[in-house]
């Protein structure tokens, strides 16, 4: 395997000297200032940078170490950056700290306190891209369209490819936003129907007195303005599929007709005398909560149960650990393409700000707001005022304790590691890198009960 590299900022060509013979475990390189410094980076990829904040033409002071961290955590955020500073400069170094250092350690070096930090740093670094390779892979997806790592939006997908091939009335649960509409497609054109006729109807969407000529069609003059023979819904989705979103907002008069529809397979239009067989599957979906209202006489209890074959709920973005991201990148290089744009990515303040935003609008908000950055950003990365949003606010000094940091990164990557696995240990120790009895010792060590894989839990 080749060497960590290390990148060493040091003006004194003596002291430089002596980093190259005291980590031989590693491939340093040297840098002079803070040019030579940013052009090493850009070139050669260093795993950690070892900074000293004395560097020319300001070699006395820190202004220059300091704007070499700012720029070098602006531009490459997961790069862990060790700083160097002088005997009694403690303010100094917590401040570079608070600026994104990973550690620091006050001159004169020890080589053996600076070789564990370092390799304390390379350590967390090799967590951290592990943790980002794992949430940045979706697990497969029966739903084409659907980008997800998350195990509830998963068992969603994998509860939708079961019952598209059964024509049981299906029954979509979620916030506006959350891609209801993508599931029922899913339900159609996964299932027996897929070369009949999809038709969606937004009931919230239509005034309630249309919406009934529009759900079951309407003769020529059956009332002002009806100068032609029009198909309803049903009609139009016969032998296929008939999506009524936002079923929770029809008039309860028109549920009393529905029902009967659905109980008959029959429709009449407005102003006909014939009834007229139809052969339709239902999928509903709905962001309110029709038990409750049924109970308080908001929604028929009777219809509900007819629309209720089979639960399906979809859990909302906020919800969802990891997807706001996987999710904004894939909108950004879709929408960098169709624009032939130079976007490339988000930087630290945007994916901070994705992952505190709650997504009340959720996929559908981050879709927008993405496209709208992407037009809008001026340079290759995407920030957060470019989302329109707000990045939290920087942590206090109790959160930047290196062990609870290292902590979070190892359980969240062990996390993401046996949801990816399906809880199976042997696979979620291969992704970590780790032995199978090495991982009980992890699990043990954070609190995590040993899981059930997903073929015992089944």
């Amino acid at each position: 395997m080749s060497k960590p590299k290390l990148l060493v900022v040091e003006d004194d060509p003596g002291l430089a000297a002596q980093y190259r013979w005291a980590f031989p475990a590693l491939k340093v390189s040297l840098a002079g200032d803070r040019t030579q410094a940013l052009a090493a980076v850009r070139r050669d990829t260093p795993d950690v940078v070892l900074l000293d904040l004395g560097l020319p033409p300001d070699a006395e002071g820190v202004a220059e170490g300091f704007a070499t961290l700012e720029t070098i955590k602006r531009e490459w955020a997961d790069l862990p950056v060790v700083v160097a500073t002088g005997q009694g400069q403690r303010a100094n170094a917590l401040r570079a700290v608070a600026l994104g250092a990973y550690d620091f350690h006050e001159k004169p070096v020890d080589p053996a306190v600076l070789q564990a930090i370092l390799d304390r740093a390379l350590r967390l670094r090799a967590l951290e891209e592990e943790n980002r390779r794992l949430a940045s892979t979706p697990r497969p997806s029966p739903i084409e369209g659907i980008i997800t790592a998350d195990e509830g939006m998963l068992k969603a997908c994998r509860l939708v490819e079961r019952l598209a091939s059964v024509s049981v009335p299906v029954l979509l649960l979620g916030e506006s936003g959350t891609g209801k509409e993508a599931l029922a497609r899913a339900l159609h054109t996964m299932g027996q129907r897929a070369k009949k006729p999809f038709v969606a109807i937004n009931c919230a969407a239509i005034p309630e007195n249309l919406l009934e000529a529009e759900l079951f069609g309407h003769e020529r003059g059956a009332f002002t303005g009806a100068v032609k023979q029009v198909q309803g819904r049903f009609e139009q989705a016969n032998g296929g599929t008939l999506f009524l979103d936002e079923i929770g907002e029809m008039p309860v008069s028109l549920q009393a007709k529905l029902l009967r529809v659905l109980q008959e397979q029959v429709v009449e239009r407005i102003g006909g005398r014939s009834p007229i067989r139809v052969d339709v599957r239902i999928v509903s979906a709905t962001n309110r909560d029709l038990e409750a209202e049924s109970e308080n006489g908001g929604f028929r209890g009777d219809l509900l149960h007819r629309l209720n074959g089979v639960p399906v709920r979809i859990p909302p973005l906020r919800d969802r650990a990891g997807d706001a991201l996987l999710l904004a990148r894939h909108f950004l290089a879709r929408f960098s393409k169709e624009h032939g744009l130079k976007v490339r990515g988000f930087d630290a303040s945007a994916t901070e700000a994705m992952a505190a935003h709650r997504w009340p609008g959720n996929v559908r908000e981050l879709e927008n707001r993405v496209r709208r950055a992407s037009l809008m950003a001026d340079g290759t990365l995407v920030t957060a005022a470019d989302l329109e949003l707000t990045a939290p606010d920087a942590p206090p000094d109790d959160a930047l304790d290196l062990r609870a940091a290292r902590g979070r990164a190892e359980r969240e990557a062990i996390e993401r590691a046996l949801s990816r696995s399906g809880n199976s240990l042997s696979e979620a120790a291969r992704l970590l890198g780790v032995s199978r009895p090495t991982l009980y010792g992890l699990l043990a060590a954070h609190g995590i009960p040993v899981p059930r894989s997903r073929a015992e839990a089944d």
